[in-house]
């Protein structure tokens, strides 16, 4: 079983940035693929990023290519989102989750999820 616990949202302006972390606890976190996910008030949890157990490999969802980047260090057993060029409409909730399929871009297919971190973009 993985624990997940994600931390560094918070308020910023549009065109700002942020780095969000995800601490993983329990077993065997490198041979998980890891998804970061965002669910604004209202609408439903949709696809942001993942990226494969080695690091190897990513995608992105469309709104966010170019601007977001999601890596990890195994070592640390932590995943990283670094969220650049932030606009009003990447105001979400934002979740990571675990999984040992790769790439998954369903939430429904994520195994284990963190408690979410707050982001938030004034225009």
């Amino acid at each position: 079983q993985v624990q997940l616990v994600e931390s560094g949202g918070g308020l910023v302006q549009a065109g700002g940035s942020l780095r969000l972390s995800c601490a993983a606890s329990g077993r065997a976190f490198s041979s998980y693929a890891m998804g970061w996910f965002r669910q604004a008030p209202g609408k439903e949890r949709e696809f942001v990023a993942v990226i494969k157990w080695n690091g190897g490999s990513t995608y992105y969802a469309d709104s966010v290519k170019g601007r977001f980047t999601i890596s990890r260090d195994n070592a640390k057993n932590t995943v990283y989102l670094q969220m650049n060029s932030l606009k009003p409409e990447d105001t979400a909730v934002y979740y990571c989750a675990a999984d040992r399929v790769y790439p998954v871009m369903r939430a429904s297919g994520y195994d284990y999820w963190g408690q979410g971190t707050q982001v938030t973009v004034s225009s």
